[in-house]
Parts: C-alpha cells; sequence; structure tokens
C-alpha cells in the first residue's frame, strides 16, 4: 500500500488501518470474538497474538494503528510491539483515545466493560498513561465517543488542555457514535482556539448499513480534517458471519455483488468505505491473520456504480442501526 496524507495534516496513513479494540481485551461485541481469540485470555498469550497481528499487517504495508484507553491491554500491546521490532516513529501513525476508562478486569462478562467520563482529571490521567504506553510513537490524540450529551464540547478548561497538545505537535480529534454523528460533528469543526480551528482529525462510523454521516465528513473533509472510518464492517454484520436470518434478504444482496466482483462479502464492505471521496484511512478490526487477509483484498475490488446501486438497498434508518448495536452481545 502507497501512504497519503491525513487531511490537512503532515501524518502519513495507509489507505487500510488496524483498530485495536478486539485484540486488547478479552470481551468484546465483534459477532465470532471469543472464536478468534480461541478462549484464551492469558494476557501474555495475547500479547503475543496481537504482535502476530501486527506483524502481519506490518508487512502488507498498514501503517496506521488506532487503540484507546479502554482497549483494556491494546495500548501496552501496540507499545511492545513498536518497541520489539525497531519501528521508526517516523514510519508510522498511531492514534489513541480518551474518555473511557475500561472497567472489566479482564473478564468476558462485566457488569460495565467501560465507563465514559470526559472531564478534565480523566483526560489528564489517560494523556499521561497514553504516554507511557506509546510515547513519542503517539501521533493523534481524540475524544472518545463525543457526543452532544456528554458536554464535552463545551467543556472550555477541556478543549484548553486540548489545545495545549496541539501545541506540542499532537493532532486533536474526535470520534464519534450514535445517530447524531454528523450533529456533533458539525458542532466539532466550529470550535476555535486563539483562532485555530481545535480538531485536526475525526472518526466516524460509516458503512453500507449506516452511512448517515456521510455528507458531514465530505465537508470536514473539504475543510481539511483528516476522516478516519471504524466499523466498516458493522461489529461482522457484514460479514459471512452473520447467519441472523432477519438478515437473510441483505446478506443474499451483498453476496450476488460480492460474487459478481469475484470477492468475499468482508472484502466487499469494505471496498463501498474505501470509494468514498472524503476517506482518509479505513481501520480493519481484523482479530485473526485470515480476516486481516480477507480484509486487505478490498484494495483490489474493482467497485463500480452496479454495486452502489445495490447496497443501498441495505441502509437502515440510524437509530434502527444504533439500537440494533446496542444489543450485541459481548463475547
Amino acid at each position: 500500500m502507497t501512504t497519503r496524507r491525513l487531511g490537512a495534516t503532515d501524518l502519513l496513513v495507509s489507505p487500510l488501518g488496524l483498530g485495536l479494540a478486539a485484540l486488547g481485551r478479552p470481551g468484546y461485541i465483534n459477532l465470532g470474538h471469543a472464536a478468534d481469540l480461541n478462549h484464551n485470555y492469558d494476557i501474555e498469550m495475547m500479547e503475543q497474538h496481537t504482535h502476530q497481528l501486527l506483524d502481519a499487517a506490518w508487512a502488507q504495508g498498514v501503517r496506521y494503528f488506532d487503540v484507546a484507553r479502554s482497549y483494556g491491554r491494546a495500548e501496552p500491546f501496540l507499545g511492545s510491539w513498536l518497541k520489539s521490532r525497531r519501528i521508526s516513529p517516523n514510519t508510522v501513525t498511531i492514534g489513541s483515545k480518551w474518555g473511557y476508562t475500561y472497567t472489566a478486569n479482564w473478564q468476558v462478562e462485566a457488569d460495565k466493560h467501560e465507563i465514559k467520563d470526559h472531564s478534565l482529571p480523566v483526560l489528564q490521567r489517560q494523556w499521561q498513561e497514553s504516554q507511557a504506553n506509546l510515547n513519542s510513537f503517539l501521533n493523534i490524540y481524540q475524544i472518545h465517543s463525543a457526543t452532544l450529551d456528554s458536554g464535552v464540547l463545551e467543556n472550555e478548561p477541556v478543549l484548553l488542555a486540548l489545545a495545549r497538545l496541539k501545541q506540542f505537535g499532537i493532532a486533536i480529534g474526535l470520534s464519534l457514535s450514535g445517530p447524531q454523528q454528523g450533529e456533533v460533528l458539525k458542532r466539532a469543526m466550529d470550535i476555535e482556539i486563539d483562532g485555530q480551528r481545535l480538531f485536526d482529525t475525526v472518526q466516524a462510523t460509516w458503512n453500507v448499513l449506516e452511512p448517515s454521516a456521510g455528507s458531514t465528513l465530505q465537508l470536514a473533509a473539504d475543510q481539511g480534517l483528516g476522516v478516519i472510518v471504524k466499523e466498516a464492517l458493522a461489529n461482522g454484520r457484514l460479514t459471512s458471519r452473520n447467519d441472523n436470518p432477519a438478515f437473510a434478504a441483505k446478506r443474499a444482496v451483498l453476496e450476488t455483488q460480492a460474487r459478481r466482483l469475484e470477492t468475499t462479502i468482508d472484502a466487499l464492505a469494505l471496498a463501498a468505505v474505501l470509494a468514498q471521496p472524503w476517506v482518509g484511512v479505513v481501520l480493519s478490526g481484523a482479530a485473526t491473520i485470515d480476516q486481516l487477509t480477507a480484509n486487505l483484498k478490498a484494495l483490489h475490488v474493482a467497485w463500480d456504480d452496479q454495486a452502489a446501486a445495490a447496497l443501498a438497498a441495505l441502509v437502515e434508518p440510524p437509530e434502527v442501526y444504533w439500537q440494533t448495536r446496542s444489543a450485541l452481545d459481548w463475547n
């Protein structure tokens, strides 16, 4: 893969990146997550598994990696790989996120897997933690799942603290979730500190089931924000693992187009995202080397208007999509 600049920043990213949400903790909501980890939650084994996947991604040209403070041990797993492989900081771009604290205590099932808190003390604490784990490799620091009701975009002490990090060369971003992604992003794009726009990047959910933020993401890209897309496979719903009878008709559409273009369902769904003109980098959430290899085939899919028209029929109302996502089981 060739690299390209992320928005108006000087950061270089590969078109396909790797997110470690499913690799840094025993429990996650991706379909089949437990099987991906072979039900083996020993920390050393999970770190070794993560390193093997990172090795495979690096060998295939992946140069953007995404973690968060709430992804269990994703940050230290990534940090130990970067150090052990002697990766040069100027050859890779790393993004992390603050605002959620991991609380599952290394358990698959927990009353709460993470707690959201966008306060200044949490930013200050988690910034120090991220620095300890990633040091000079950390390029982008994002508010994790900024929403209108959290108040973080009106929290002046937090915004000023982020602006200070920006002065030290850290790109400032926000990730989005929920049916109001577009509204939150519009609010974020209006924020300026001392006459300078605060946010350099945005990480949003966009896939063929939930494309509602697309027009606002185009606007963000036009204004120079780097756009990172997460959940392109809808936590496994857009893969062959989704055998829910209620999804059968939509799966048939995916399979028809995948056969026509001589690819797989997951590669087709990722290709749909890569085809958007405003995309900077699309995250693979692969938890195995086989999944990563399959995802990378998206780069070679001959996406066309026929596929775009067919998959447009899969769109769900945003409220339905996010309600379905919230009902996915941690496993």
